[in-house]
């Protein structure tokens, strides 16, 4: 375990708002950003019309009916879950709560613990429930991309009943496609995918409105009046269609922790510009079809096409659930980026993918760990409708776990009178429990799933994080203050020898651990010491001339000095070349080094698992795994291998 893991979680930089759209040259910038939101984002909910109404109508062996009290109480249902939690919760409020540019619920908890300030066990509360709710995420980007296109895939047997047997296969095949081609970068993705949802949309636009020309009627089930019926009528029904009803919903909390990637402004118009009308319509369609077939219920979406546009409509829907699970695949980069910085996740690899957005990552033991997931889920389940009883459950758990966040910075920090928290609380969030509460019923039949995940998810990002404190606070002890050692040295006679001695460290105000081991088992100093501590900031660079502070340590003459290096999300760690340009500078005595010839020392901790209080010894064994997995510091900070020497102590955990 080295330096790395002792300032993960430090904030950064403040990322001005806008700053999306600002870095993305005016019109036609937020063009080519709502284009790739809409090729990202939207790909989750946008394609929940292939099997939110199939699964409202077979639920609990075809509880609701295809009448017309049913139908249009179902689909006055739909359009105002629609409205109301994507609409009007995230598009309109919750995209407003970023933290640093970043969305998602653990960007959300850490805003939510950023305006408690001193109130800590508050805070720490707060925190608590962020992660828990970024854990069933992770537990949601599992399912999601294994639903949507073994939904997909199946349109095959409608449209050619003899291919039911290559389902799976193709599906397996996409997929691994799918996770192979992120190492290329979520712009570059979106750029592609965008097109293709854009020709979706219209597609499941023009499919509805043919069948709403039919039967115009449909159009009054969008009153809430037609739900209210439903509910007083078969409130038992009701409740049971809630559990499927929530699935026109899925993807929003995708749109929320993929705004890092693509900004506020795009995602919203891309949404009431184009996604709203296209889903209502096309659930317009289905609730019109259903009404005048009722066979239809085995499959409305794609009965509701002519015989001879199911094929090529099996193709399109087949890119537009790949981008379905790109949404969910991208916004578990987020989390996990944010997960790292806040602290709860060991340092992973994580690259940037592009020169303008701080959000687009690429995290590869992520991408890996949730292909072997959603490939393992879709070869155990097989089916769509078998997948839907484990769906809904870590979604609506997320809802309001986003909620409740939400409520707390609308008070305490947007000043929200106490009447428009009861409004959102009440209508909004008595909705999200009740998709909760109807969604609990599958836990037996499936959902346990997301919640085993989610709650492993949990634990491991508890166990880092109460681990990393005993490791930080004990391993401070050990490093002492560096402004006492630097004391230290000036009055002892220990031998200074020729040469450099480069030390990463996270901080100026304690000694690393490699340099107070080389003093004491040694009884040598370098000539030159440069301890050296990285910042990383939300830009995409920092100039170079901005990029480095030097400090002295309070003496010119001594040899020891401390150089703090700033970091835009796009620039290059490089640490050797960083001090090559301040060599050349010749401003500073105590920098006349040569870093190519220089050693440099990482100061590595030795964890020994012990029963000293703090954890539990599975989590002590837990988080020692993590730690000993965790990426290398010299990878990241481009440390010569042949120069590289690694010291530290052991610390008792």
């Amino acid at each position: 375990m080295t330096d790395s893991a002792h300032v993960t979680g430090a904030p950064s930089a403040k990322q001005p708002q806008g700053s999306h759209s600002g870095a993305s040259g005016g019109r036609a910038g937020q063009l080519a950003l709502m284009l790739g939101a809409l090729g990202v984002v939207y790909g989750d909910i946008g394609t929940s019309p292939l099997y939110a109404l199939q699964t409202v109508f077979s639920i609990d062996h075809g509880a609701v009916r295809p009448t017309s009290g049913d139908v249009y109480g179902v689909i006055s249902m739909v359009f105002w879950s629609v409205t109301l939690i994507v609409s009007v919760k995230y598009v309109v409020f919750i995209l407003r709560a970023d933290n640093d540019g970043e969305g998602g619920v653990m960007a959300l908890a850490a805003l939510v613990r950023r305006v408690l300030g001193g109130v800590r066990g508050r805070a720490a509360a707060v925190m608590a429930l962020g992660v828990f709710g970024a854990s069933l995420f992770y537990g949601d980007s599992v399912i999601t991309p294994a639903i949507s296109v073994l939904s997909a895939v199946e349109g095959l047997k409608v449209a050619t009943p003899s291919l039911s047997h290559v389902v799976v296969p193709v599906a397996a095949t996409i997929l691994t496609l799918l996770f192979v081609a992120q190492r290329w970068g979520t712009h570059r993705v979106g750029s592609l995918f965008g097109p293709v949802m854009v020709l979706w949309f219209s597609a499941i636009a023009v499919a509805g409105v043919q069948e709403v020309v039919r039967r115009p009627g449909i159009i009054t089930g969008l009153s809430p009046t037609y739900a209210g019926a439903f509910v007083l009528d078969h409130p038992y029904i009701a409740f049971i269609a809630m559990g499927a009803v929530v699935l026109s919903i899925t993807g929003a909390e995708a749109l929320y922790a993929d705004m890092g990637h693509f900004g506020r402004r795009p995602i919203r118009r891309a949404w009431f510009a184009v996604v709203f009308p296209a889903l209502t319509l096309n659930y317009l369609g289905q609730g019109a079809l259903i009404l005048r077939d009722p066979r239809s219920i085995a499959n409305p979406f794609f009965l509701l096409l002519p015989t001879w546009a199911r094929v090529p409509m099996v193709v399109l829907a087949t890119l537009a659930t790949v981008i379905a699970s790109q949404a969910v695949i991208t916004g578990a980069f987020s989390v996990s980026r944010q997960a790292v910085r806040l602290g709860f996740l060991p340092f992973l690899r994580i690259r940037h993918t592009s020169p303008r957005e701080v959000g687009q990552v690429y995290v590869p033991a992520v991408n890996w760990i949730l292909f072997v997931g959603v490939l393992g889920l879709m070869l155990g389940f097989r089916s769509s409708e078998r997948l839907a009883t484990a769906y809904g459950v870590a979604v609506t758990a997320t809802l309001i776990i986003t909620t409740v966040l939400f409520l707390v910075v609308a008070r305490a920090h947007w000043g929200w009178a106490v009447w428009k928290l009861v409004v959102v609380a009440v209508v909004i969030g008595g909705a999200e429990v009740t998709y909760f509460a109807a969604n609990l019923t599958k836990v037996a039949h499936g959902g346990w799933l997301p919640l085993l995940i989610a709650v492993s998810v949990f634990t491991i990002m508890k166990t880092w994080e109460r681990g990393r404190e005993i490791v930080t606070e004990r391993r401070t002890a050990k490093e002492g203050p560096l402004p006492e050692f630097v004391e230290t040295l000036r009055g002892s006679d220990v031998v200074r020898v020729p040469g450099t001695a480069v030390f990463p460290h996270p901080t100026k105000a304690t000694t690393p651990l490699a340099l107070r081991a080389n003093v004491e088992h040694n009884q040598v100093v370098h000539e030159h010491v440069v301890i050296v501590s990285t910042v990383g900031e939300n830009v995409p660079h920092v100039p170079v001339a901005e990029r480095a502070s030097v400090d002295d340590l309070g003496y010119r003459d001594d040899g020891i000095v401390h150089v703090t290096l700033r970091y835009g999300f796009q620039d290059e760690q490089d640490i050797p070349a960083a001090l090559r340009r301040l060599a050349s500078d010749r401003t500073n005595a105590e920098l006349n080094i040569d870093p190519d010839q220089a050693s440099y020392f990482l100061s590595k901790v030795t964890l020994q698992v012990t029963r000293a209080p703090g954890m539990r010894m599975w989590r002590k064994r837990l988080f020692l795994a993590l730690a000993n997995n965790a990426a290398s510091p010299a990878e990241r900070f481009n440390l010569p291998e042949l120069r590289l020497v690694v010291m530290g102590s052991q610390v008792d955990i």
